[in-house]
């Protein structure tokens, strides 16, 4: 199949959302309980409209269907939706500091069909074209296999809070160009 990815707009926000539980329930399930996957959806995975307003977050649309979505940012903000708390605006410097990896899904049907490949390629052409030549992000437990198959690099496990005491566990990494 002929896939590209196209710029997302707020417009899209509905639709990310359903792509975002229904990918985080199917696809997580063998890594993360459904009670850490119900706590993570809406903080820690959900739509960053500010990414979606910098421009720097994409999707793949089949058949009028988003069937995968990612980005990148120039922002502090490491990782989570809107309703993660901590959030970060602050711009990066490119010169000294890493671009961030963000918020990558696929949907179950499309799982392997080389889309995250697609988007991350996407958004490491784009954040270099900034200037950035470092890259960091904070992967799920089933998306540092596709991470690590690009040159990041992380093993150490990292337990993140969620709502209601609940945790989680994602892998940091990190992949610097020359």
């Amino acid at each position: 199949m002929n896939f590209s990815p196209r710029m997302a707009t707020l417009n899209d926000v509905p639709a990310l959302e359903e792509l975002i539980r229904l990918s985080a329930r199917k696809l997580g399930r063998p890594d993360y309980t459904e009670t850490q996957i119900e706590a993570a959806l809406g903080t820690a995975w959900g739509v960053d409209r500010e990414l979606i307003q910098d421009g720097t977050y994409f999707v793949v649309v089949e058949q009028d269907q988003i069937v995968a979505c990612g980005g990148w940012s120039f922002r502090e903000t490491l990782f989570g939706g809107d309703g993660q708390p901590g959030r970060k605006s602050r711009n990066l410097d490119p010169l000294r500091e890493s671009a961030r990896i963000r918020a990558f899904f696929v949907h179950p049907d499309r799982a392997r069909l080389g889309l995250g490949r697609l988007l991350l390629e996407k958004c490491e052409t784009e954040a270099k074209a900034r200037g950035f030549r470092k890259f960091e992000l904070v992967a799920t437990l089933p998306g540092q296999k596709l991470y690590r198959k690009f040159g990041y690099q992380g093993e150490k496990r990292v337990e993140y809070p969620l709502r209601d005491g609940v945790t989680i566990e994602f892998i940091p990494m990190k992949k610097e160009f020359s």
